[in-house]
This record gives C-alpha cells, sequence and structure tokens, in this order.
C-alpha cells in the first residue's frame, strides 16, 4: 500500500469525521454484512451519502438500484426519499437479500424498500414488459460484464429527467485496457462505448480516490 493510497484513506476518514455523523444503522448494516459472510464491496460513507444527496437533489419519488448486497446503498438512497418514496432494489443471491432485508428494517425503512430477487437482466425485462412507471434516479453496481444490458434496461424504465449512476467505472485504470482478459473491465469499457453512442443521454464520470481504492462514478440524466 503506498502513502497515496494511506493517504486517501486519511482523507476519507477525515470528511466522515467532519460531514457525516455516527449511524448506528449504517454501522450495524456493516458488521451484519461482514458476520453473514458477505463480500466488503459496499459504497464508502461518503459515497452512501452522496448516493442520499442525489435522490435529494433530484427531488426523487421512485428509485432504481441494481445490486442490493447487503443493503447498504440501499439504506442511504432510502433516506433520500420524501414520504411515500419506494427504492425497487434488485438482487441475484437470496442470502444476500435476507440480510439486506433485516438491515433495511433494522433501520426502519421496510416500507420505502422492495427488494426483488433474481438475475437482474430478466427482472429488469420483466419490469419493462409490465410497464412499470419510471424511476427518477437510477444506481447499477452490480456484475460489470451486463452494464450495457443495465443501461438499455435502465433507460426503458427512465424518462426525461432521469438520473443514471453506476458505480465502478474506473477500476484502478485498467479501464484504459482495450486488450484486458478482465470481464468487468471490458463491460465497463463497453459501457462508455454504449453511453457515447446513446444520444439520449448527457453523461460524465468522475474518478474517486479513497477507502475504495482508485475508481470512479459515472452520471448521467437522460435528455429525452
Amino acid at each position: 500500500m503506498d502513502d497515496r493510497t494511506v493517504g486517501s484513506r486519511q482523507v476519507d476518514a477525515f470528511i466522515e469525521d467532519k460531514l457525516l455523523a455516527r449511524d448506528p444503522a449504517l454501522e450495524a448494516a456493516l458488521r451484519a454484512n461482514a458476520e453473514a459472510g458477505l463480500p466488503a464491496i459496499d459504497v464508502s460513507p461518503a459515497q452512501g451519502k452522496q448516493l442520499q444527496l442525489l435522490a435529494r437533489m433530484t427531488g426523487a419519488r421512485r428509485i432504481l438500484e441494481v445490486g442490493t448486497l447487503g443493503g447498504y446503498s440501499t439504506i442511504w438512497l432510502a433516506r433520500g426519499l420524501p414520504e411515500g418514496g419506494q427504492v425497487v432494489t434488485l438482487e441475484l443471491e437470496p442470502h444476500h437479500a435476507e440480510v439486506a432485508a433485516a438491515n433495511i428494517a433494522a433501520a426502519g425503512l421496510t416500507a420505502r424498500v422492495d427488494i426483488r430477487i433474481g438475475p437482474a437482466i430478466a427482472t429488469l425485462d420483466a419490469m419493462v414488459a409490465a410497464g412499470e412507471a419510471p424511476f427518477d434516479l437510477v444506481f447499477v453496481d452490480a456484475d460489470k460484464p451486463s452494464n450495457p444490458a443495465y443501461l438499455r434496461a435502465a433507460l426503458a424504465l427512465s424518462r426525461p429527467g432521469t438520473v443514471l449512476v453506476f458505480d465502478n467505472v474506473v477500476r484502478d485504470g485498467t479501464v484504459l485496457d482495450a486488450d484486458s482478459a478482465d470481464p468487468s473491465v471490458q463491460g465497463t469499457r463497453a459501457l462508455y462505448d454504449a453511453i457515447a453512442a446513446e444520444r439520449r443521454v448527457d453523461a460524465t464520470a468522475i474518478q474517486t480516490l479513497g477507502a475504495k481504492g482508485w475508481d470512479g462514478f459515472l452520471i448521467g440524466i437522460v435528455d429525452a
């Protein structure tokens, strides 16, 4: 671990100390995830707060999350909703969804969250076929090879003004490697290509360096 990585983690800790109050429900969710054997790949606290603020800034009432894991980011998003708002969150693994449901219940947010279990692409296709109402904010943090498919589904479930957020789009800089054999790198590159070709979306990506290493978010808005 180099000095830059150590320093960036210290800066994250400084940000959390100055701007984020201690939160027993979120801390308990991370402990429960670890105890249940879930991978420690949740967003950082500062990133979670960013998602919550995005929900508030956009006035979101309906949020779609692809990739629930243990519900840590789900709690952040749900707290950004007004009364009557809802997060629909998709999770492949029943065990993860069970842990998430318990964490969300402990945070007092069960009424705001709809967890749907199964392969996300199949769930999204069913949602589109059923004519489900559009979402105001879409957060994708799931398997990276499926990112282009998630984008297509997100657009089908969007309206003009819907905000799209994709996590892990820098991947320690490996996104530059066109010849990478890593399916996650290739899926991320394919996402960039799909966004670049998509006239309905105005987007950018921001690099991040902190507790989660060197990575980034892609953020866009649906124009039409």
